[in-house]
């Protein structure tokens, strides 16, 4: 692991099964909308060995026509909607503050769960978000801080404290390198 600057790190590892999912999912995904991932599947980014059924995703907030564009793309791509068939319907989930789910076609875990951003908080996961690097392209993911915060003191599981004790063990020496330098600046 390699901490370019404080808002990339590139990973040199074998690609799993999982991380080839992601990427080619995003791959789709960002030429249509802003994208941040968040919750579990960061701390199986950095090496926890878990299970996840989903990755969640925040993506800004796109008119129907842009996310008509997005669902053609996708569905053309190897993925379903979960939620439903008709792109108005499941661009009234989203308008509705709820998330929708994407899978590989004729499969349904591990899928995609996609929703607008509902609250400032959410929205500032865009600002501080940081680029990963891997042999297979890029993907965003929210702030190392932001998701130990959320997991420790939000979420507050026991899969959730677990996911943010191994982000701060594994990056405890780079959380403090990212202050360091952000004071510099």
């Amino acid at each position: 692991m390699e901490f370019i600057n404080k808002k990339e790190i590139k990973l040199n590892r074998k690609l799993s099964y999982i991380d080839k999912l992601v990427l080619n999912f995003v791959s789709i995904l960002e030429k249509y909308v802003d994208y941040v991932i968040i919750s579990g599947y960061i701390s199986i980014l950095f090496g926890r060995a878990r299970a996840t059924e989903d990755i969640d995703i925040f993506i800004k907030k796109i008119e129907e026509k842009e996310f008509s564009k997005l669902y053609e793309a996708l569905d053309h791509g190897g993925f379903w909607c979960l939620n439903a068939e008709k792109v108005e319907e499941i661009f009234n989930y989203l308008q509705d503050g709820l998330a929708i789910r994407f899978a590989r076609k004729k499969t349904s875990i591990p899928n995609f769960e996609i929703k607008f951003p509902k609250r400032a908080i959410d929205e500032e996961t865009f600002g501080d978000s940081i680029n990963v690097i891997l042999s297979g392209g890029r993907i965003i993911i929210s702030s190392l801080e932001r998701q130990i915060a959320f997991k420790r003191y939000f979420l507050k599981s026991d899969k959730d404290i677990e996911d943010a004790l191994h982000i701060e063990e594994i990056l405890k020496i780079n959380l403090i390198m990212i202050k360091l330098i952000n004071l510099r600046k």
